[in-house]
């Protein structure tokens, strides 16, 4: 046995710089999916930390308020005591609002936020000019993109509900101002005074009512949200600690990066795929040499173990320097992502993920190499003097152990690198799946070229064609580094090609365009007026009535939220926005239940003789019969309701009683007055209430003006542009796409790597044939033209493969997950398809350089020694 390993070790040692050379380009295609992985998880935990570290900073206190409607007062106490204690504190109130541009006359719906002098009371605000925070008096502080959008310059008056403001500077940093609060859109900061002053906080008004302060001992933050919990969710108010937050932002962070090792798995896994094809073809390049071995001695096990040495030690040296560039890439990110962090990060050396990136190409490079050397136990001593094919051994224990290994292990790092088991499986399953179809479209490919090779076709597309089963081919492993490659890529184009079209607006669909809301009663017939005479006939109005869940069958939101199976807390928190009507929309369509008319009373039941609250003086269809409601399906399925159930409103201090009357399925896609819950009418009459007009104006000159005369007739009612929301969510999506489209590309570029290794690998037996057929006298022009034909050939069969399955998972996504329609959108295939195949043609001609300029007579004699 020791002899036995020292002639592997030797063996290894004597081969290994001449299989270095040969897998060179295979080990950076691990070297790259390890690298991935490495900056990843390096770069998470920087997050992380520095997240934890700057919890604080990133609240801008220590504990917050929050609320959707005006603190009630048992809150306002408790905030008294708080601040009679010694806390500080500090409101801040958001609202949408339009504001108008006097000087440019430009008219857009931006978030208003007022903010108490003081705030934030940790971290800082960054203005230009500098030392402008906070806003004061007639002062307003704006986003650059406001000035973008008015069309205006620090100095320019704009009007803000009922007042007009200075903009005195721009806000370019708030520290803890990140994620959704910045996504919605710009924001034009105010004093908190001047919010009631401008009248943006009326009745109806979409607000959202914050307030921050210090409790800067952690046992003080622990005992308040102990303490006051069941007042505070009884007042539906969140309290929301430093230490949540960071919790929060801490774990989204972390799913995030799980994902995204997801496709750096995927990658390294790709790269593995060409290291066992280039085993593969260097084992049969070696069958002579490990049968003379055989023949003076050797064993199966020594000759194998030197192989299995020689890759073990590649693959450490591939990881190694992909752990190097991953440390390397882990301090770049911060630098490139530092205008879309939340926080400062200050990267950090840690072994940990340089470790688990080095052990995890090593397994890698082990696991897809062992398969193919394997073949290495096959080759018996009589190959060294008979050239004739031995059969191939059946399947045996060894084999059927790697493949366990290599499926067990694509699971296990899929689960441990997914944020949820059945993610992790589910993506493992896919990646299997995706293989699986590629290199079965390699492997048909070989097998059809060689029975149906078109006889009638030129010499050079038959031989470029021919070479795809030739010996020593690489079509199976072009077809799945490049097929993987366009798979990724392509289905991440189609899925943005599907919501792109899904979100759009269609102009000659004849769907309302404008929507004017915070419409108050008494202004409902002027705003009518404002709008262009021949649209006043088809806008539509609605009433909105806000209310809250008081109780389900009697239990109240905290009995509720304590059930094991009981509503989602979101559904029971939300203030809903209710309306009226005796007729379905053609957004909805009714799922259970039964329909009220107009004439029809409600009708009396088990619940008939049941007193129920009702609003003072609001009349309710039916003697003795409790007002019944239509709720969106899903909702019902949250609230765990359904026909028949009892639902008690709280509206505007008064409870109301109903009852569950019907289901509606919702197309919230739609752009029309859409509802979770709809009254029959004549419940609500008496109730607090504003309004909502939808309309369809078509000219957009038109549309600006209407907005422009609303604001200056009514301050207090707010318009949103469908078009302009359409242009943001696209930006939005751009966004997210730009980042998924390079992850994309990550993969394609180890594809890139795997295609060149591939080439590389048979470059021997492309100078063969290139000195046959310049022996046999072809032109170079003819072997130029067969080099073409086979590289169209792989690039073409890989695209098409690779398409084909991003099709299919886009179309799944599409409408499972996104829950669009979908449409394969050909541009993009078309030009997928075509890069591909020319980025195929000039990496192979780049591998295949120097093979026409080399004279045959010296290659044919190399050959024949």
């Amino acid at each position: 046995r020791g002899m036995s390993a020292r002639f592997a070790l030797m063996l290894a040692r004597r081969e290994l710089w001449s299989s270095a050379r040969r897998f060179g380009v295979y080990m950076l295609s691990i070297s790259l999916g390890v690298s991935g992985l490495v900056a990843i998880h390096g770069f998470t935990a920087d997050v992380a930390r520095s997240v934890q570290q700057e919890a604080e900073t990133l609240m801008g206190a220590n504990a917050r308020l929050s609320s959707s409607r005006p603190f009630p007062e048992p809150v306002r106490a408790l905030v008294d005591s708080l601040a009679a204690a010694g806390h500080r504190l500090a409101r801040v109130t958001s609202a949408a609002s339009m504001v108008l541009a006097p000087r440019t006359g430009t008219v857009r719906l931006l978030q208003v936020r007022g903010v108490d002098e003081g705030y934030p009371f940790y971290g800082g605000v960054r203005t230009v000019p500098a030392g402008s925070w906070p806003p004061r008096g007639d002062e307003a502080l704006a986003d650059p993109a406001v000035l973008t959008m008015l069309d205006a310059r620090p100095g320019d008056s704009i009007v803000v509900g009922e007042v007009m403001f200075r903009i005195r500077a721009t806000v370019e940093d708030l520290m803890g101002d990140f994620g959704i609060r910045t996504a919605v859109g710009p924001r034009v900061w105010i004093a908190h005074e001047a919010l009631d002053a401008a009248g943006l906080l009326a009745f109806g008004s979409l607000a959202r009512y914050e307030l921050f302060l210090t409790l800067p001992a952690r046992e003080d933050r622990i005992a308040l949200e102990e303490r006051y919990r069941p007042l505070l969710d009884g007042a539906q108010v969140r309290l929301t600690t430093a230490e949540s937050q960071a919790r929060r932002l801490t774990n989204s962070v972390d799913c995030l990066g799980r994902y995204l090792g997801l496709v750096g798995l995927a990658a390294l896994l790709l790269g593995g795929v060409g290291v066992g094809s280039a085993v593969h073809v260097f084992v049969r390049g070696r069958r002579a040499a490990v049968a003379v071995l055989r023949c003076i001695g050797a064993g199966q096990k020594s000759v194998f173990g030197a192989y299995l040495l020689q890759a073990t030690t590649l693959g450490f040296a591939g990881a190694a320097v992909g752990a190097l560039l991953g440390l390397a890439l882990q301090y770049l990110l911060p630098v490139a992502l530092a205008d879309v962090l939340p926080v400062r990060v200050t990267p950090r050396l840690t072994l940990a993920p340089a470790l688990g990136g080095l052990a995890l190409g090593v397994w890698v490079a082990l696991l897809f190499a062992w398969i193919p050397l394997l073949a290495v136990r096959d080759v018996p001593p009589l190959a060294a003097l008979r050239q004739d094919v031995e059969p191939r051994r059946a399947w045996d224990a060894p084999r059927v152990l790697a493949w366990a290994a290599l499926a067990a292990s694509i699971v296990v790092l899929s689960v441990l690198e997914a944020p949820e088991r059945d993610e992790g499986v589910g993506f493992a399953v896919g990646l299997i799946v995706t293989v699986m179809v590629l290199w079965g479209a390699g492997w048909l490919a070989v097998r059809l070229t060689r029975r149906l090779l078109p006889r009638w076709a030129p010499y050079p597309v038959r031989q470029g064609i021919a070479n795809l089963f030739r010996p020593q081919n690489q079509t199976v492993a072009v077809t799945l580094a490049l097929g993987f490659g366009v798979f990724a890529v392509g289905t991440i184009l189609q899925v943005e090609a599907a919501l792109v079209a899904g979100l759009a607006l269609e102009e000659s669909s004849g769907r309302p365009n404008l929507l004017l809301f915070d419409i108050q009663p008494d202004q409902e017939a002027g705003v009518l007026e404002l709008l262009p005479a021949a649209v006043r006939a088809s806008a539509a109005a609605a009433p909105l009535v806000p209310a809250r869940i008081a109780a389900i069958n009697g239990l109240g939101p905290a009995e509720l939220a304590a059930l094991t199976d009981g509503p989602e807390r979101w559904a029971l928190r939300r203030e809903y926005r209710n309306t009226w009507r005796d007729t379905l929309t053609s957004a909805e369509t009714l799922v259970a239940g039964r329909w009220w008319d107009a004439s029809e009373p409600a009708a009396a039941g088990q619940d008939g003789d049941r007193e129920g609250g009702t609003l003072e003086s609001a009349p309710v269809a039916g003697s003795g019969a409790l007002p019944r409601v239509s709720l969106d399906a899903e909702l019902a399925d949250d609230l765990e309701v359904g026909i028949g159930d009892r639902i008690t409103w709280d509206v505007g201090g008064r409870l109301l009683e109903t009852r569950v009357e019907s289901l509606r399925l919702v197309d919230w896609a739609r752009f029309e007055p859409n509802f979770f819950v709809v009254f029959e009418p004549g419940v609500l009459d008496a109730a607090p209430r504003t309004s909502i007009v939808v309309a369809r104006i078509e000219d957009a000159t038109e549309r600006a003006l209407v907005q422009t005369r609303m604001v200056q007739a009514f301050p207090n009612i707010s318009s949103l542009d469908v078009t302009r929301v359409q242009e943001a969510v696209e930006r939005v999506l751009e966004r997210v796409n730009a980042a998924l489209r390079f992850l994309g590309l990550f993969i394609a570029a180890v594809g890139v790597v795997v295609l060149a290794g591939a080439l590389g690998t048979s470059r021997i037996q492309r100078l063969r044939e290139t000195a046959l057929l310049r022996t046999l006298g072809a032109r170079r022009e003819q072997i130029r033209a067969v080099l073409v034909t086979e590289y169209l050939a792989l690039g073409t069969l890989a695209s098409l493969t690779g398409l084909a399955l991003a099709v299919a998972a886009a179309a799944a996504l599409a409408r499972g997950v996104f829950d669009v329609d979908y449409l394969p959108h050909v541009p993009s295939l078309v030009a997928l398809w075509a890069a591909v195949t020319a980025l195929t043609v000039t990496v192979g001609f780049g591998g295949s350089a120097g093979l026409l300029a080399r004279a045959p007579l010296p290659v044919l004699r190399r050959e024949s020694e």
